[in-house]
């Protein structure tokens, strides 16, 4: 099981359709809001679905641990005649997540939230974007991992393969959680470390295991909201906003 987070930024196109994998923004930037990110020479860049050509750009020690335990499993694999996979997983909800932990998914953070009857707390102006995939999509995606041979030694993203701005999640789970009035916080600071966008092309998973979403996301919030209610959550996300700005994470 490894992660998005090891691509850093996802995949960027120019108006004149060239691809940029090394993108990068800098901490004065991100101070002064300039939220999307732009070429070496100024260009203007647009968020493309990230595949796995892109190069790894480990911007975070979980991205670091990720990319290593992927590499330690497929070098073991070639080395060892043992069939390995790792699978790339964007960001996963579902039943079971750790609602009172704020550093968790961010759908479970802003349910915590919405629970306790707080706004969702959203960085930057909320326009950012990520792929949400169902917890049982991808459990589905190990299992056909295991039964696919061919799939040995590749890393593979698994995702939805659709892009979602983060504050329009947040709105869409205050409807499914029934407080449609409680509107997003929007911060207009971004954490230290934060990418702008990042979200799944997921042709290889269709190709190599046979892979389709089966849960999409406007279609899941209800049940999800469902289970949130009966879990009980423990809104802790101002105790982590505070955290992070004492030690200067928050630009």
């Amino acid at each position: 099981a490894s992660s998005m987070s090891v691509y850093g930024e996802g995949l960027y196109e120019t108006t004149a359709g060239e691809r940029r994998a090394h993108i990068r923004r800098s901490p004065a930037e991100i101070k002064a809001g300039a939220w999307n990110p732009s070429g070496p020479d100024g260009e203007r860049l647009r968020p493309i679905a990230t595949d796995e050509n892109k190069p790894v750009d480990l911007a975070s020690i979980y991205a670091l641990t990720k990319y290593a335990q992927e590499r330690q499993v497929l070098i073991f694999g070639e080395a060892y005649g043992t069939d390995a996979v790792a699978l790339r997983l964007f960001n996963v909800y579902g039943a079971g997540q750790a609602l009172s932990n704020p550093y968790t998914g961010v759908l479970a953070n802003f349910a915590s939230r919405l629970a306790n009857g707080q706004s969702p707390m959203v960085f930057e102006d909320g326009r950012q974007k990520r792929d949400f995939v169902h917890v049982r999509d991808v459990a589905r995606a190990f299992r056909l991992a295991l039964e696919q041979p061919h799939a040995a030694g590749h890393v593979i993203n698994i995702g939805s393969g659709n892009a979602y701005a983060i504050a329009d999640i947040a709105s869409l789970l205050a409807e499914a959680m029934g407080v449609p009035e409680i509107e997003p916080e929007i911060i207009n600071k971004a954490r230290s470390g934060d990418i702008r966008n990042c979200f799944a092309d997921i042709a290889k998973a269709r190709d190599l295991l046979g892979f389709e979403p089966a849960h999409r996301l406007e279609d899941s919030l209800a049940d999800f909201a469902q289970w949130v209610r009966s879990a009980g959550a423990i809104d802790r996300g101002a105790e982590m906003k505070r955290h992070l700005e004492a030690r200067g994470l928050v630009l």
